[in-house]
């Protein structure tokens, strides 16, 4: 009983051993590395050289651009616009570090609303489902304020996703105005609901007055 006690505490002791020295050569030293810093580089119309963003000077443009193609699905449509309606072509490629991973086209001036093309061919080596997708109503501006020499927009709404028209009238953003013609046209069918009850009251008095005067 002692000799099999001895061993349980010899098995015993050599795990604790065992567990010690793996938490020894698992420290700071082998922790995982912080992943690489994102950037983005935009060659296109317009742009002599490629806009370089990098998330360590310019956070806010990287991620804004950025923005412009994460939300994608796995699939997108076969085709896109005819090539006349494309407009301007800005391709981006998202980096880690100085390595570039993706890469896509964006046409921020396609007709009916900017475009997003996913090549199937990708920096990093891996294959893409190749495909056309509806992009950002916000891409433009997007774009022109990361450095693209691109016009202002004043008619775009942040966010979304792109496609159809895009210009709001301005009457259509005024509820004060949109009341008030309500307003005014409830107010014209309360006088003219009055002016038949009061045609149809003087025609009632008067015919009874008619009545009166044959029975009398």
């Amino acid at each position: 009983m002692v000799r099999q006690m001895r061993r349980w505490a010899a098995v015993l002791a050599g795990t604790l051993v065992t567990a010690l020295l793996s938490l020894g050569t698992t420290g700071p030293a082998s922790a995982a590395p912080k992943p690489a810093p994102a950037g983005v580089d935009i060659t296109g119309v317009g742009l002599a050289a490629p806009l370089q963003l990098r998330a360590e000077t310019q956070p806010a443009h990287v991620g804004a651009v950025i923005d412009q193609v994460n939300f994608l699905g796995r699939t997108g449509m076969a085709s896109g616009p005819k090539p006349a309606d494309l407009g301007p072509k800005y391709t981006v490629v998202v980096l880690a570090g100085e390595t570039p991973k993706q890469t896509y086209d964006l046409y921020p001036k396609a007709v009916g609303g900017p475009r997003v093309f996913r090549p199937a061919k990708q920096p990093d080596g891996r294959k893409a489902s190749a495909g056309w997708f509806l992009g950002r109503l916000s891409m433009s501006e997007t774009l022109r304020t990361a450095g693209v020499p691109l016009e202002r927009q004043f008619d775009t709404v942040s966010g979304g996703v792109g496609g159809g028209e895009r210009v709001l009238p301005e009457d259509t953003l005024d509820p004060a105005k949109d009341l008030d013609e309500a307003l005014g046209d409830l107010q014209r069918l309360l006088l003219l609901n009055v002016g038949v009850m009061l045609t149809i009251t003087v025609g009632l008095a008067g015919i009874a007055l008619l009545i009166r005067r044959r029975t009398r």
